[in-house]
């Protein structure tokens, strides 16, 4: 088994961070917010093992991947256009794409979109979703007192100013309220920081600072994701917020288009997610766009931080997936 390496390429005239481990047919990992490549630490290594070329890029506005200035060069067609230029840059024709979080979006609109680049889908979490019917800064609520986390998250300057205060704190109280660990999510009394947002004291005082960290989050790991973001900032991730209306405009173009690549999707049953409303029938609705889901799997005791949370299950999973489409090749 080949060992991991990192390094840097310029694609699509950006310069991209790269983690990559093993040799064979390329799977491409790309993470969420707040994370970096460095989420995957656990499917490289199992995807080498197993006889694939795993790579995790640092997406666009990432850790030691270049951030443009303009706000407006992170919608998911850029990030997207990064992705294909990667695989040019490497000569590799195709891809299987996997994503959790934003990079499940991503993941789906790839394999959407480009079919003959993305040749299977895996997303982690969030469903293949329809054009919704109107602007999501229109569809989320705001009153005046709160406003939903989308809205605090594309407000210039305001989340940022929060979150960067101490990186530490903030990655610690995200990742533990959005984990399996904070509780079950039918449960009122359990914190989702992927909801409204109190104008008055911002996003993290309504989330527990935890004493100790979750098992699947050593101290080490957390060191160098805090140490990453105080590098880059906050800016960058957020800038994929505040494109969520440019998305929506973008999307009419494809609206209606399926998924015609073999997909997965596994979700935490602890997942943030499905505490929003509706959320349990869109998954339901999945097989209605995407044709070829093999499965939609809920992972017992996880939450939103799926393949760090159930490393083990998520291997398995992915990787007879992905044996799965060369017995059938």
């Amino acid at each position: 088994m080949t060992a991991a390496r990192e390094y840097t390429l310029e694609v699509n005239s950006i310069r991209l961070h790269l983690r990559e481990q093993g040799e064979g047919p390329l799977v491409l990992l790309c993470h969420g917010f707040p994370e970096t490549s460095l989420v995957w630490r656990h499917q490289l290594e199992a995807l080498s093992a197993a006889g694939f070329r795993a790579m995790a890029p640092d997406l666009r506005g990432y850790g030691g991947s270049e951030s443009p200035s303009d706000v407006h060069a992170f919608t998911t067609l850029d990030v997207l256009g990064d992705l294909i230029a990667l695989l040019d840059v490497l000569d590799e024709r195709q891809a299987v794409i996997v994503g959790g979080d934003w990079g499940a979006t991503l993941a789906w609109q790839a394999a959407q979109l480009r079919p003959d680049r993305f040749r299977a889908v895996v997303a982690l979490g969030v469903p293949l979703m329809g054009r919704a019917p109107m602007r999501p800064s229109m569809l989320f609520p705001r009153t005046d007192t709160a406003r939903f986390y989308t809205h605090f998250f594309s407000e210039p300057g305001v989340a940022e100013q929060e979150f960067e205060r101490d990186v530490g704190k903030t990655l610690r109280q995200i990742y533990f309220a959005a984990s399996g660990e904070a509780g079950p999510r039918n449960d009122a009394r359990t914190p989702n920081p992927f909801g409204m947002v109190d104008r008055a004291v911002g996003l993290l005082a309504a989330l527990p600072d935890p004493d100790t960290l979750p098992a699947w989050m050593p101290p080490s790991d957390l060191a160098a994701l805090v140490a990453s973001f105080e590098r880059s900032g906050f800016r960058g991730g957020l800038n994929y917020y505040r494109n969520l209306d440019r998305n929506w405009e973008l999307q009419a173009a494809f609206d209606g288009v399926k998924v015609e690549v073999p997909a997965l999707h596994l979700i935490g049953e602890r997942d943030v997610g499905l505490a929003m409303p509706g959320m349990d029938r869109i998954i339901e609705a999945m097989p209605a766009l995407v044709p070829r889901l093999s499965a939609s799997t809920m992972i017992a005791g996880a939450g939103h931080w799926l393949q760090q949370e159930a490393p083990d299950a998520v291997n398995a999973a992915l990787i007879g997936f992905l044996r799965g489409l060369s017995s059938s090749a």
